[in-house]
């Protein structure tokens, strides 16, 4: 055998060996997961102050990164551009915005109707005392939130177009710093801003979402990501299910833990704007999805939604515990 036969079969040899040990050692590096939130993800934002979710994903191998948006739309704009693999809860009115533009998105997880949890709320001293007081006023409100949808359905109520009103779209802070200083004449907005305003401004509430939007909250994420990762999807689900519990259970306690996620809100804020939040989390039934069909329609009829959409043909994911509800 040559010197050159001999280098070379030592050379496959040291190679393959070391393919073996390659394939064979565990992997060491994390897989990382990526979340998207926003300040009102009361849930999410419990879970990342507590370590609960790291703790549960960490005997797969993953590790999370966490990234906080100002609104739910740019959101679900980087769910779908695959910036990041989950959505925290998101306005029941946010997920028929993106599925319009064609994003491919899955429901994983519902929070139960919280109708009480938004309002339309006017200053104290306002002339305007009903929903038809509106027509002609300027209101603040955030666009494709759930309130948006609780406006047009107010609106509808009083006998009025979305045409009869001049809409201020504004995220949450800059429609409060509207409203406070008299910029509007009314303010859209959910909780815990609406505790926020209810508490620190003097306001009337013209009417909640009680008769008019359930606002329910929806929890996306890619539809591949959910084909591929079942096992990461039921373990955040199952620390969903169990935070929302715990929250119901320990009102004072999480009000204290998220008082200075929200801006070092007043706990008594806090714990009242959780009151108005149902935080029970179950699956996603397809025939829940009736009202999304019902925003569709309203945003497609006020001009709002670039076309029409059948809001129950999207990917919904189900957990092991098909039970929960």
């Amino acid at each position: 055998m040559s010197r050159s036969s001999l280098l070379t079969r030592r050379t496959l040899i040291c190679t393959g060996l070391a393919f073996g040990l390659l394939v064979t050692l565990p992997l060491q590096a994390e897989t990382q997961l990526r979340i998207g939130y926003q300040k009102s993800s009361t849930l999410i934002s419990l879970l990342k102050a507590q370590d609960s979710l790291e703790k549960a994903l960490r005997p797969q191998g993953i590790a999370i990164s966490w990234h906080e948006f100002t609104s739910g739309q740019p959101l679900l704009e980087a769910l779908n551009l695959g910036n990041i693999d989950l959505s925290a809860d998101v306005a029941d009115t946010v997920p028929v915005f993106a599925q319009a533009a064609g994003a491919k998105l899955t429901y994983f997880a519902q929070e139960a109707p919280s109708p009480a949890a938004q309002a339309i709320i006017v200053q104290q001293d306002s002339p305007l005392h009903t929903l038809a007081d509106l027509k002609g006023k300027t209101v603040a409100v955030t666009k494709a939130a759930g309130s948006h949808y609780l406006l047009i359905a107010a609106l509808a109520k009083a006998g009025l177009k979305f045409s009869d009103i001049q809409p201020a779209y504004l995220t949450p802070a800059d429609g409060r710093a509207a409203f406070e200083n008299h910029k509007v004449d009314a303010w859209v907005t959910w909780e815990p801003f609406l505790s926020g305003a209810q508490r620190q401004l003097a306001t009337r509430t013209l009417v909640d979402g009680q008769g008019l939007a359930s606002y329910q909250r929806y929890y996306l994420t890619g539809t591949q990501f959910a084909q591929n990762n079942p096992k990461v999807l039921q373990a955040v689900f199952d620390e969903l299910v169990k935070t929302g519990q715990w929250l119901r259970a320990h009102p004072k306690e999480g009000a204290k833990i998220l008082g200075p996620l929200w801006g070092n809100l007043d706990p008594a804020i806090v714990e009242q704007a959780n009151a108005r939040r149902s935080y029970a989390v179950r699956a996603v039934q397809r025939e829940s999805l009736e009202e999304q069909q019902r925003i569709a329609d309203a945003f497609y009829a006020a001009g709002l939604l670039p076309r029409k959409i059948d809001a129950r043909d999207v990917s919904i994911w189900k957990p092991e515990n098909t039970d929960a509800r």
